[in-house]
Parts: C-alpha cells; structure tokens; sequence
C-alpha cells in the first residue's frame, strides 16, 4: 500500500476547507475546523502562503485566502480536460449501475449533438451515434440546454415561435409550450423527453455545469417504454444527476451546488 504523508494530507485540508464557499480563513478557524493543534496549523499555513497556496487577505493579515498557485493549477486542469473523453468515462459508470443507453449531447443552436454514448448490453437498444444531432426541442438534454436561455434569447432561435418542427405526435411544436416545459425544468433540475424524439422511448436529462457554474452539456439515460415506469423513471432520474454530477465536479463546478452525496455514486 501507498504511504501517505500526514503532513501533505493537512495541507489539503486546510486548502479544502475553501470548497464550501468559504471566502478567507484565519488559524483559529483552522484548529477548529480541523481538530489540529495551533502550531500545527500555524505551520502548515506558513508553508502554504511561502509556496502561494495561501495568500494573506490586506489590512487582515491574520486572514488567509487561495493563492494564485490554485488558480494555476485549476487552469493547467482545465486545459488538460477533455469533456468528450471524460463524459464517456462517467457515462460507461452510470449505464453500468442501470444497464440502459446513456449519452452526453452539447446544444449548437437549435440542435442537440451527441458527444458521447454507452449503449445498453441489452437486446432492445437505441440507434444513434456520437456526432449526431437532434432538434434540441424534442430531446431531454437539449431541453436541459435550452434553458439557461432567456425568452429573448429562445425567440432569437426560434423566430417562428408556433411551428416548431416535431419528430413523432409527442415533441412540442411551439414556443409558447417549449417555454412552459423549461420553466419546469428549470425549477426541478431536470428535463424529460416523453416519447418525442422516438416513440417507442422516454430519457430523463441532468445539467453538467463547468467551474465557472456555466451549463456546458447535459447528460440523459435512455429507455424503451416498454421498461418504463414510475419507479424506475425516478430510479434513473436520481442516477443520472449523480453522474452529471459526478461529471461537473471534475470539471470544478463548486461542491457547495452539488448533491452531498455524490460520493456514493
């Protein structure tokens, strides 16, 4: 087994204790958040503000906030990401958990476009592909995607707000209608396609927000009807917020917005 080092495992710690949103820190907050002694802590926050980790808050000197060291690293992550590749990693997991078609889409315009999938192993599956696109309207990630936008905004992409293009007698053919259902997603923190952008399927969408709380994809589980129902909707509607979740986090969207429990995902 790996040998840890106590001292460096402190050390995060106390850069951790800024991941609730917490603004600046002084020693005796530290001794107290983290059941250290006082000159343990005082020590590793003099190792923190000597490599930049830390920095001193002016005219409270006796306060301590991230350094510009963080932000380096936080950037040298964030040009290493790849979003494609790392949404496929956590979309294998969550397909895995339920066994049913999982994929990842980003909007370009009016348009959803399927940046990564895992297919269910089980006989009835979907046909769709990584580079495809849907109208954004009639897909449950694409109605995620769409609402972070504003009526001004959704007016812009649909000028012609009463015909919507529909793919079966399910998708919403109007912006009047459109803008109902994004209000409610907007509200639960999901989205749903009820059949209408295939017939025979139902999938249920979770936002993926980057570290500046950006919506940036959104992630769905896909399912025949025929293994659809109120139950499992809900099973798989928890499931894919904790991947999306999952997802979000590393790519640095704050941990104080994320359900606590994702770890258990």
């Amino acid at each position: 087994m790996a040998r840890i080092r106590a001292s460096v495992r402190r050390a995060l710690e106390v850069l951790e204790l800024f991941l609730d949103g917490t603004r600046s820190i002084s020693v005796p907050e530290i001794v107290a958040r983290l059941g250290l002694p006082r000159t343990t802590a005082h020590e590793l926050v003099q190792t923190l503000l000597a490599s930049g980790y830390l920095t001193q808050v002016e005219d409270q000197s006796y306060r301590f906030t991230l350094g510009f060291r963080v932000f380096e690293l936080g950037s040298a992550y964030a040009g290493q990401f790849d979003l494609a590749a790392e949404g496929q990693k956590v979309a294998l997991k969550v397909s895995k958990t339920c066994d049913e078609t999982v994929q990842m889409a980003i909007r370009d315009g009016t348009e959803a476009v399927f940046i990564a999938k895992v297919d269910s192993a089980r006989t009835v599956r979907l046909v769709s592909a990584v580079g495809s696109r849907l109208p954004a309207h009639c897909t449950a990630v694409g109605k995620m995607l769409l609402s972070v936008l504003s009526d001004e905004e959704l007016l812009a992409l649909y000028p012609d707000a009463e015909r919507l293009p529909g793919m079966t007698v399910n998708s919403i053919t109007s912006l009047k209608r459109l803008r109902y259902e994004l209000a409610e997603i907007r509200k639960h923190g999901l989205a749903y396609d009820d059949c209408e952008s295939n017939a025979d399927v139902r999938c249920v969408a979770a936002p993926i927000y980057n570290h500046n709380g950006k919506m940036v994809a959104a992630m769905s589980i896909s399912v025949p009807i025929m293994r659809m129902s109120a139950s499992r909707q809900e099973e798989l509607a928890a499931l894919v917020r904790r991947g999306a979740e999952d997802l979000s986090r590393r790519l640095g969207y704050g941990m104080s917005k994320l359900d606590p429990h994702w770890a258990e995902f």
